[in-house]
């Protein structure tokens, strides 16, 4: 059964990303609550996705909250036990959402512990500020992305034609191509060999295939808002690819046991 953890996805301990040390996570509410209150300003980038919420598909327990409605049905949770820590983090940190999803969908979550003044989308390359577009950032994203134009228009060119796609082709605000194929792993691997891996990366979750910029990641966003924001100390959760260069990039980065393993870092 899922954890309750926040970031966890079974009973076992965590892995501290930065150090290499093992510790139980229970989300700080009150991890190093002490050493937290000496800082001023304390940022907690966390994940959305298989970190604090769940698909519908994913068996997280009977106690449990809906957090996200579409197209009439209620399709992620978050566990009781993750909604009373989070309440407690938000006392004694700003938390950001640092996530890859589109602007839509993230608004489409309610975690029903009132609304974040910061959150971070398409993968950090659109900030919202009390729930508004900074368009000060997206243009920085964009210039920040420049070098790798045309290997995301060759993404696109490639993808449109591949007859395993099975879904829209999406170029996510034109920071990044998204789409859902047949034999994903085969296509990614395709897409390797036409794409110059030193400016974009190409993977997949499952059947969701992304070409994401090498200099459009969450840990590039973790740096930024840390300037913007005047941060003292970063503290970063997340499960996926995606968040690697987040958990290397705070001073303390939380992830599910194994996740050092599986990713080789």
């Amino acid at each position: 059964m899922q954890n309750d953890r926040i970031g966890c996805r079974s009973e076992q301990e965590c892995i501290d990303i930065q150090n290499g040390k093992e510790y139980e996570c229970h989300l700080f509410p009150v991890c190093a609550a002490a050493f937290l209150e000496e800082i001023k300003m304390v940022v907690f980038h966390t994940d959305l996705d298989n970190t604090i919420i769940y698909s519908y598909k994913h068996e997280i327990g009977a106690v449990k909250r809906s957090v996200e409605m579409y197209q009439g049905r209620e399709i992620s949770f978050i566990t009781e036990y993750t909604y009373q820590l989070l309440q407690q983090v938000r006392e004694k940190m700003l938390v950001v959402p640092t996530s890859t999803r589109s602007i839509e969908q993230y608004r489409r979550i309610d975690l029903g512990v009132g609304a974040f003044p910061y959150a971070l989308v398409c993968n950090g390359g659109i900030l919202l500020a009390d729930g508004k577009r900074d368009d000060s950032w997206y243009r920085a994203s964009l210039a920040l992305i420049g070098r790798s134009e045309e290997e995301l228009e060759k993404a696109l060119h490639f993808l449109e034609k591949d007859v395993r796609r099975k879904f829209e082709l999406r170029f996510i605000e034109r920071l990044f191509v998204f789409t859902k194929c047949r034999e994903p792993k085969q296509t990614v691997d395709n897409l390797r060999e036409v794409l110059d891996t030193e400016l974009v990366d190409v993977f997949h979750n499952g059947e969701k295939v992304y070409v994401v910029p090498r200099d459009l990641n969450k840990g590039k966003a973790v740096q930024r808002f840390r300037e913007y924001i005047h941060a003292d100390f970063v503290i970063a959760a997340g499960d996926s690819e995606f968040d690697i260069p987040m958990l290397r990039d705070a001073d303390e980065g939380l992830a599910p046991y194994g996740f050092a393993e599986e990713y080789g870092v």
